[in-house]
Order: C-alpha cells, then sequence, then structure tokens
C-alpha cells in the first residue's frame, strides 16, 4: 500500500548521549554566516546568510535548526551564490505559533515563499533534507513559479498516496510503538523531549555503526514507555559531531523546546486532505536527489529502485546519489561528498 511522501518518511532517524556540558556559544569557524531576523508570512524567522548571487534557500529537518547547514552555506556561498538558512518555523530563534493548524504545508511552504519576499528574490533553487526535503517537495509542487530547482535529501516523493501516512500507518502497526504515530498524542512526546533534550538528540545524532548501550526498553508495545529508552545511548560521539556541536543543538531545544517541530508531525493528515489538487502533480523542476546509503528513510533502495519510485511524479529527476557507509545525516556525515553533489547539480542551471 504506498503512503505519502512514500513511506520514506517512515523511518526518518535512529541515532547520540548524554556527554554533559550545557554551553550555549555557537562554535566559531574561519567562515561564519550572518544570522539575522525578517518577517516571512506573519512570523519572525531567523536566518543565516552568506554569499552573493542566485538565492539557494536551505531547509532543514527534525529535530535540527539552520545550524544543520554549517558545512553548506560558506561552500556554496564561495561558489558565488546568496546561501540563506533558515530556523524553520517552531525551531531555534524563529517564532512558535501555538495552533497545531500553523505548522501545516500551506504554513511552512508559505514560509519559504516570504523568505523570498523578504530578501527580495523572485525565485530560489531549495535545498531541503528530511523532513525540509518533505516541505520543499511540496514547495515545488504548490509554488513552482517560485521555486526552480530542488536538491532533495533522504526523503524521496513518490506521489500523493490513497490514504494519508498516519492512517497507513496506524492500520498496520496496531497499538505497537513507532515514533510518528508517538508524536500524534496531544503534549506527549514534547514533554518527554522537553525534560532530557540531550538524551534524544545524543541518540538520533549517529552514524549507522556507532556503538550503543542496550536499550532500556524492548516491548514493541505503544504503552512500554516513550522513545528515549527504547534507543540505546551511545558510547561516544559520531565522528562528524564535535561536543561543541551537540552543546550548541541542546542549547538550542532548551529555549525553543520540541513542541514546534512535533507538531509538523501532527499535520501529516491534515496535509493529506487539504492537498487533493496533488493527486496528479508533478514535479517538472530540475531535481536531485541524495541520501546515505544506510540511512533507514530509503529502506536499503538502490539508485535505480529509487529513480524507479520517483519516475512517475518527479519527471525532473536527473540523479539519484548515495554515499556508501553513511546514514540519515548525510550533509553533516558526508560533508565533502555531499557539498560537491549539490555544486555539480548548481553547475548544471543557468544562473
Amino acid at each position: 500500500m504506498q503512503l505519502t511522501i512514500a513511506l520514506a518518511s517512515l523511518l526518518l532517524l535512529a541515532g547520540s548521549s548524554s556527554f554533559a556540558s550545557d554551553a550555549p556559544v555557537m562554535p566559531t569557524s574561519s567562515a561564519e554566516p550572518t544570522l539575522r531576523f525578517i518577517e516571512s508570512n506573519g512570523i519572525r524567522m531567523r536566518i543565516a546568510e552568506m554569499g552573493e548571487g542566485p538565492l539557494v534557500l536551505f531547509v532543514h529537518g527534525w529535530p535540527e535548526s539552520w545550524y544543520s547547514w554549517r558545512h553548506q552555506l560558506p561552500a556554496i556561498a564561495a561558489a558565488g551564490y546568496r546561501a540563506v538558512a533558515p530556523d524553520m518555523r517552531g525551531y531555534g530563534k524563529t517564532d512558535k505559533p501555538a495552533d497545531v493548524e500553523d505548522y501545516d504545508i500551506q504554513h511552512v511552504t508559505g514560509d519559504l515563499v516570504g523568505i523570498l519576499d523578504a530578501l527580495g528574490e523572485k525565485t530560489a533553487i531549495l535545498v531541503g533534507h528530511d523532513w525540509g526535503a518533505i516541505v520543499t517537495w511540496h514547495a515545488m509542487l504548490l509554488h513552482p513559479d517560485r521555486f526552480t530547482a530542488l536538491v532533495a535529501m533522504s526523503v524521496p516523493y513518490n506521489g500523493r498516496g490513497p490514504v494519508s501516512l498516519v492512517d497507513g500507518l496506524r492500520r498496520s502497526l496496531g497499538d505497537n510503538f513507532f515514533y510518528i504515530l508517538y508524536f500524534q498524542e496531544p503534549g506527549v512526546a514534547e514533554r518527554e523531549f522537553d525534560a532530557d533534550p540531550r538524551g534524544i538528540l545524543s541518540r538520533l545524532y549517529l552514524s549507522p555503526g556507532s556503538p550503543r548501550e542496550a536499550p532500556q526498553v524492548t516491548d514493541p508495545k505503544r504503552a512500554a514507555g516513550g522513545w528515549i529508552p527504547r534507543m540505546g545511548a551511545p558510547k561516544e560521539l559520531p565522528s562528524w559531531l564535535t561536543q561543541a556541536d551537540l552543546d550548541y543543538y541542546v542549547s538550542e531545544f532548551k529555549e525553543a523546546g520540541f513542541r514546534g517541530g512535533i507538531n509538523y508531525y501532527r499535520n501529516f493528515h491534515r496535509n493529506w486532505e487539504t492537498t487533493p489538487q496533488l493527486a496528479d502533480a508533478k514535479v517538472t523542476q530540475p531535481v536531485v536527489f541524495i541520501a546515505g546509503e544506510k540511512d533507514t528513510v530509503i529502506r536499503g533502495a538502490s539508485a535505480d529502485a529509487l529513480r524507479a519510485g520517483m519516475k512517475s511524479a518527479v519527471p525532473g529527476l536527473q540523479d539519484v546519489m548515495l554515499i556508501p557507509e553513511t546514514g540519515h545525516w548525510v550533509q553533516q556525515e558526508r560533508v565533502a561528498e555531499t557539498n560537491a553533489a549539490i555544486l555539480k547539480f548548481l553547475g548544471t542551471l543557468k544562473k
């Protein structure tokens, strides 16, 4: 049975521990973006910005922030582009509206359009990872006059399914635990994560082979507990994540909380209900898809299988790149390969 956004967004992660330190200071480097605030789509958003030229807009996923693109912004700016990465609605220093419905696909894609308007740009090239990929796929469909090309990471697009993702999961999983269904429970997941942001983030930000402790909860039923105890605590940080990086992420979520990001998941069904016009819609703009070969979202699919799955809904697909021995956090795990792939794709487009 086909599910919305391919059953691809099913396994969105698996992930890093309770390494201490609460330093809220952003790690510094020789090339740092400018952080500032803009008004977009009725909310105040924080953006990170570098460079001049055609706009490339980077859209992060869950549970992340603009900082997830810290390695991409300098590289793309140096190549002659205006590289911009916002804290998405509900994250970081960006506003966090109260209502769940304020995080539906119309609002979050509207935020991207609002960023273009605030920056005085008519069009942009999009780069989206995880939930950012879901948002950018829909931005290409809902606002095709504003977004000219897309680099989608981790979550492919197979078209609008016959049932919503949440309905499909409930039918197949029943009373077993699955994080997307857990997130549908009002107030529950954010209460768990807000109480231990380092616990959840450190367990998620891992590579596929990262060593872990044994999980505290192994019972598959939802009634057995939440998500943190189901993931073994890591024994060490992955090589691509420094202590300062983790501390910065933790400090951002300590301030912002997890409710906003989780509300994106609470709109899966609403998004499906409110977009019947996308039943036969196709992404015709140029697209490249990038993922780690071991990313759990693609569930072991080969590049050929991913191409075949996207062929009908994404006729603009130009290439699929799977990076070996790499997991979900591809742009952080494999910086050089990811940057090279983005720059190669940008080079095929007319400036």
